[in-house]
């Protein structure tokens, strides 16, 4: 062997040099082994997130309503076009809510209500009653478009609404 090598050759006879090892102070953030699976499970677990009824109600209940349009006739038949804005402010609800009243909030609040299947009832029941406020009669028929949108720790639901008059 040349004077390049690396290797150390250790004869049986003479004991190898180990380095005293220190023992480490264990992290805080140190992680344990994985675990193995040896079976797996029957049942799935998911966690879904929806909208409490009463929260709902007192939601709605505050919510600051606009409305505006007018009445006329479309092919003979007395109808009125317009728009009803509904406003939720998160933060002025901020007494009666347990999450916090801040714009993480209201852009929760706002995917929620487009998936919430009684938000096409109560909005109906909102438009409807703000129809025949302005058109001072009756309306047979009511439908609308419907956006959800959030500004800070403001939802904004906009409805474009036609109706068809009695």
């Amino acid at each position: 062997m040349g004077l390049h090598s690396r290797l150390k050759i250790i004869m049986a006879d003479e004991p190898a040099e180990k380095p005293a090892s220190k023992p480490r102070p264990a992290s805080p953030y140190e992680l344990r082994p994985m675990a193995q699976v040896r079976k797996i499970p029957l049942f799935e677990r998911e966690i879904r997130e929806h909208l409490s009824q009463a929260a709902l109600d007192a939601v709605f209940a505050h919510a600051e309503v606009i409305s505006e349009g007018e009445a006329g006739k479309a092919q003979g038949k007395p109808q009125f076009l317009g728009s009803t804005m509904l406003t939720f402010d998160v933060l002025a609800l901020g007494d009666i809510l347990r999450e916090p009243a801040d714009e993480g909030t209201a852009r929760r609040l706002a995917a929620l209500l487009a998936k919430e299947r009684t938000l096409d009832h109560r909005i109906e029941t909102i438009v409807r009653r703000e129809v025949e406020r302005i058109t001072q009669g009756r309306a047979r028929q009511v439908r609308g478009e419907t956006r959800i949108r959030t500004q800070g720790t403001r939802v904004f639901v906009d409805i474009d609404v036609e109706a068809i008059l009695q």
